[in-house]
């Protein structure tokens, strides 16, 4: 009878020992820990450098200093305020006015056509902005007064204070033929001249000075396209201005005439009177 053997087993290998002394391994956080904290030293070493070299080239170059754009357009906004204030001002003082229309180099007005445009263009844009004409040009001083119509070219019809729909009639109407010339009734220089305004159809208007009064005389209803003066044109007591119509507000054919006083509508009928030489 035979005995059974023990399966046999492979040869176990046993590991030969290494001449080199294993070292211990330092946990993974705390080598992490130091290569950061040698990372942000040279991040923040990098950093200083360029900051001084930014504030070297900006002191050395101004042009290339990151806040000069800042500087250069607070520096344009100013330019840009300091002309809005010019432009400003050349509308409300009395010598900026006058310096468009005085000579000035090589560019003065010196014939007769470019002084009446340079006075015009003074001229409107005192009115435009609302000043008196005696800002832009010097009023003349009237030395006689006459009246606007010839003689035996008219008749008197509605006056001063004369009934009207929710005010007064503030001139004398002059009742004449459709073309009747209209005479300045004094010298002085033109403020309005329109082929419309309001009810009063196309008006001119003058300025004068009369006894160190400023007088504004009015001629209204008169006929489309007659109008001899513009605005910035000066006149002498007489001469003709335009013709009679009927535009506007008004029956019939007329020159409406007002006289104003230091801005106060007074009755023109009398004062002519007073006035007329």
């Amino acid at each position: 009878m035979s005995v059974p053997t023990s399966p046999q087993l492979p040869p176990t290998i046993t590991p030969r020992p290494t001449s080199k002394t294993t070292l211990p391994v330092a946990p993974i956080s705390r080598v992490q820990s130091r290569r950061t904290k040698r990372h942000w030293a040279k991040v923040k070493a990098l950093g200083a450098t360029l900051a001084i070299g930014v504030m070297i080239t900006g002191a050395a170059f101004p042009g290339l200093n990151p806040l000069s754009h800042q500087t250069a357009a607070a520096s344009a906004a100013a330019a840009v305020s300091s002309a809005a204030d010019a432009d400003s001002q050349s509308y409300a003082a009395t010598n900026e006015i006058r310096a468009e229309i005085a000579p000035r180099g090589a560019f003065a007005a010196t014939t007769p056509e470019e002084i009446k445009e340079t006075r015009s263009r003074a001229v409107a844009a005192a009115v435009a902005a609302g000043m008196p004409l005696s800002s832009a040009i010097e009023i003349p001083l009237a030395d006689r007064v006459v009246m606007p119509m010839a003689d035996g070219t008219y008749s008197f019809t509605d006056g001063f204070g004369a009934s009207r729909p929710g005010r007064s009639h503030l001139g004398q109407d002059f009742a004449a033929p459709i073309g009747t010339p209209i005479n300045a009734a004094m010298k002085g220089c033109v403020s309005r001249s329109t082929e419309s305004f309001e009810g009063y159809g196309v008006t001119i208007q003058i300025e004068s000075i009369v006894d160190g009064q400023a007088v504004s005389t009015v001629y209204s209803h008169m006929s489309y396209g007659s109008r001899a003066v513009e605005v910035g044109d000066c006149v002498d007591a007489g001469q003709y201005i335009g013709d009679v119509g009927s535009t506007g507000y008004v029956f019939g054919s007329c020159l409406h005439f007002e006289v104003h006083i230091n801005g106060t509508p007074v009755d023109p009928l009398p004062w002519l009177t007073t006035n007329v030489t």
